[in-house]
Order: structure tokens, then sequence, then C-alpha cells
């Protein structure tokens, strides 16, 4: 039975990893991106100033849908760019999407799958995936799990998950602290480091305490926050 259970599992984080990029900015927001992440096909590398310009013209792309959203924040990491995506009117965190800094040559089956190539803009995997109960992939079948649930007020209260948060930091990142929250619907995304110096980040579940590592970003290098309605013309 064992056995069973995980080969489900592995089967259905495949298929999660290959087509939810495809799923949710088709069926999600009713906008491809096929036309944006083709104006930088061929490059081998994208910049700040370049995912910069990717994150706020797909940001223009969803306002036919939802005029509500804005972005918090841009984060450089070794190995792509980590962008939150808001709620104005609740503050709530929305979703999180990554820019794909380089072509992942030494991922040769995602390379050729067209999903981690330089300046694709693509849904963050993990929590944003399987716990956002609003925007996820997962979230009519998430919200069924958790008795139709969809609250900012989550049964793990922010100091609860925070307290979560910091026993999986002194375990696996000893002297790490807990530096940022991003609050989003089912789950909270805490950035971490030591000595001021931002190392990585993790989500906690608000409903179950599950801890998942964001392991795909690399080592931070850069950041770029965003004042609430603020705008950007290309």
């Amino acid at each position: 039975m064992l056995a069973i259970t995980l080969l489900i599992i592995g089967v259905t984080s495949f298929i999660t990893l290959v087509f939810f990029p495809i799923f949710m900015l088709k069926n999600e927001y009713g906008f491809t991106l096929s036309t944006l992440n083709d104006y930088y096909l061929g490059k081998t590398s994208i910049t700040m100033d370049e995912a910069e310009q990717i994150a706020f013209t797909y940001l223009e792309s969803l306002k036919s849908l939802n005029r509500n959203l804005a972005i918090k924040e841009i984060m450089e990491f070794e190995y792509n760019f980590y962008i939150i995506y808001f709620e104005e009117d609740t503050g709530i965190g929305a979703f999180e999407m990554l820019i794909w800094k380089t072509n992942a040559v030494n991922n040769m089956m995602m390379w050729h799958m067209g999903w981690i190539t330089a300046g694709k803009i693509t849904p963050e995997p993990g929590p944003n995936m399987m716990w956002n109960l609003k925007y996820g992939h997962m979230n009519r079948m998430m919200r069924w799990r958790y008795n139709n649930a969809l609250t900012i007020d989550m049964p793990i209260s922010e100091e609860e998950a925070k307290s979560i948060g910091q026993r999986y930091l002194n375990q696996y990142f000893p002297g790490s602290t807990i530096m940022e929250t991003t609050k989003f619907y089912g789950y909270y995304t805490f950035d971490f480091g030591k000595d001021d110096k931002i190392y990585g980040m993790f989500s906690v579940n608000g409903y179950t305490g599950q801890v998942w590592y964001h392991s795909w970003h690399g080592a931070f290098i850069n950041m770029r926050e965003y004042e609430e309605h603020e705008e950007h013309e290309w």
C-alpha cells in the first residue's frame, strides 16, 4: 500500500510540474504568455530590468480579469527571479511566479519541454501550486479537504507558523531566523537568513503546519520592492 501511495504521489507531482504552467496561465487567468515568452526566445540570460519588464507586462495582461492585483517584490536568485503578486484591497499574497534567468541545460528534460528557459515566466512550484486555496492549481481539491475554506484567517496563526518555521530553521539552518512574512490563502511564505542577509525561503501550511523549503532558487542576490499602486510603462 505504501509503495502504491508513493507511486501516486510521484506521478501526480510529475504531471503537476510539467503541465501546471500551461493549465494555470491559460485557464486560471484566460491569458497565455506565448507572445511574451517568445520575445525572449534565444536569449541565454535575463537581467533584473528585463525580469521586471516581464513581471509587469504579465500583471497588465491580468488587469482585464482582476484589477486588484499588484506586485509586492521581485527577488533575484542564482537560478531565477521570484515575484509576489498580491491583492491591493486585502494586502494578502495572491500567487508567486518565477522568471528563469538562464537556460537550464543541466536539466535537459525540463529544458526541452520549454519550461526552464531564459526569460520564461511560470507559476512557482510547491505551495503556490498545491496549497493556494484561491489562485492555485489545487484550489478546489484543497478547499474541499479543508471544509471549503476560503478565508484570510487560517487555523494556524502567523505567530504559530513562525514558531513552526523557526523550529525548522533551528534543525536544518542553525543560526538562521525569519526575516519577512507573506500571507497567502492557505499558507505563509517566509524569507530567512543570518546577519541581516537573506539565505532562502520556505512556506508553512496554515492548516496542517507542514513545512516546504523552496529548493529551486539557489543563492540570493538582490531584490526590488514596490509601493502600492506604483505604475510602470514599457
